[in-house]
């Protein structure tokens, strides 16, 4: 009887020491690709965290046009084709393209004049008609920390490179929470509070650990929402498939050109679930009654016309664009018109008949339209105060976070240079398999981590291992 229990506690034992070995092994692999993942990904969540920071400050403060004059209310407004009239004087040769609405009496009037190629922003006092400013349009600050902050300045190209970058951050933010993860006794609770009493990398681990995981549900909304703006994964998967169907408008023509048409350089000006329907086409018989008959089709009547549909406050018209070209009523929150996405809605009118051609709100919407429509205005802090002051905090914890895992990759390097310092991958990994299936179903999920997770094993593969002195300093 002695010798059985004997034996059943060796066995229990090796089984115990067995799975706390596959549990180690595995934990190595995992801290590996999350090394990887960080070293790549670390300079661009920084770069995003403050430049999406500067763009969000100055749409605040200035306008995301730069559109933000005052003026004194005194008296009543001129018509808009009066205060239209003195944009364009002020631009010779010049054709309206946009109006935006002020949010109130204290604000001034801005038309978008196209000028030749380019196209100038001219704000209006609408009291007395003056011109107050004349600026090129995407051509301030916020343009420029746009540009970056999308596209590295780099096109289509840097486009895919944050795309990657934005892939290679979820696999970050997955394998983090499987690192966080308590184990070895340790309870969830001492993993939430920072432990102050640390010192050296064992100090930065613990801050890391905390503000990482406070921050991972944030940044996963973050980092899907940017994503679904760009040319891969957002343009040709997620948002072809998401685009609200043209075809829900009853008999009503439909021109060559896309809601995407009405976007001018990088910054979007249409809503995400829009940019690829087709836009409606003016010179038919069809639409509702829109402007009342025998009354002009202009500026002043669409204005009217919007008011009377529910637009409030800040609004945009949009001008037809050749002899198809539909008038287009639209407020959303990603344009800043307004703090509630769910109110997002946009209306196009016939330029000859003024009939309502097509309307298409929040709810019309897809579900993932809908998601991004919250998930695009909650990205940029176009919610309100609240949503200001949470995307601040956010922005400057991951910051910390890619700073704070350079730090402590810094203090754990080897003395001896010319290495990268990664953790070691264990033999004989176990659940490798599993490992293999996940990595690529994220590959089939997201093209561009996949496409770079087969380039670096190619290269790591046909390159690396057979160069003694790369494989050394990659270890």
């Amino acid at each position: 009887m002695t010798d059985l229990t004997s034996m059943g506690t060796g066995a229990l034992s090796s089984d115990t020491t067995h799975a706390t070995s596959l549990s180690t092994r595995f934990y190595s692999a995992v801290w590996r690709w999350h090394f990887y993942a960080g070293i790549f990904v670390a300079p661009f969540l920084i770069m995003l965290a403050l430049t999406g920071l500067f763009m969000m400050y100055t749409a605040v403060i200035d306008g995301r046009e730069g559109e933000k004059f005052t003026v004194a209310a005194e008296g009543t407004a001129q018509p808009v084709s009066a205060q239209a009239a003195s944009a364009l004087a002020s631009v010779p040769d010049g054709s309206l393209v946009e109006w935006i609405s002020p949010y109130d009496e204290t604000i001034a009037s801005v038309f978008r004049v196209k000028d030749g190629e380019a196209q100038k922003m001219i704000a209006v006092n609408p009291y007395n008609g003056e011109v107050m400013e004349t600026w090129s349009r995407r051509d301030g600050w916020y343009d420029f920390a746009s540009d970056i902050h999308g596209s590295l300045l780099l096109g289509d190209t840097g486009d895919m490179i944050i795309e990657t970058a934005a892939g290679f951050g979820i696999i970050l933010v997955i394998t983090g929470l499987y690192l966080w993860w308590p184990r070895n006794s340790k309870r969830a609770t001492s993993l939430l509070v920072p432990d102050f009493s640390a010192r050296g990398r064992a100090f930065w681990k613990s801050l890391h650990q905390t503000v990482g995981f406070y921050c991972s549900a944030l940044l996963l909304v973050f980092l899907l929402s940017g994503m679904s703006w760009t040319g891969v994964w957002g343009e040709k998967l997620v948002q072809a498939w998401s685009t609200f169907p043209a075809e829900k408008w009853d008999n009503v023509p439909l021109s060559d050109s896309t809601h995407a048409d009405m976007n001018h350089g990088a910054i979007k000006d249409v809503p995400w679930a829009l940019e690829q329907t087709a836009m409606p086409a003016s010179g038919s018989a069809t639409g509702v009654t829109g402007v009342v008959e025998g009354t002009a089709i202009n500026i002043d009547s669409i204005s009217a016309l919007g008011r009377s549909l529910g637009f409030e406050g800040r609004f945009r018209v949009s001008y037809p664009g050749g002899e198809t070209g539909v008038w287009t009523l639209s407020q959303d929150s990603m344009s800043n018109d307004s703090p509630d996405p769910m109110s997002d809605r946009t209306v196009h009118i016939d330029q000859y008949s003024g009939k309502v051609l097509a309307e298409v709100g929040f709810k019309d919407y897809s579900l993932p339209g809908q998601a991004m429509a919250v998930g695009i205005a909650f990205h940029e802090g176009d919610m309100g105060l609240w949503n200001i002051v949470l995307n601040t905090v956010f922005c400057l914890s991951v910051a910390f976070i890619a700073i704070s895992g350079l730090v402590m990759w810094w203090k754990r390097r080897p003395s001896r240079a010319g290495r990268l310092a990664a953790p070691p991958m264990p033999q004989n990994l176990p659940l490798w398999k599993g490992a293999v299936v996940v990595m690529l179903l994220v590959s089939l999920a997201f093209p561009m981590v996949g496409i770079t997770l087969l380039s670096v094993l190619a290269l790591d593969v046909l390159v690396i291992q057979k160069i003694k002195p790369l494989a050394r300093a990659m270890s």
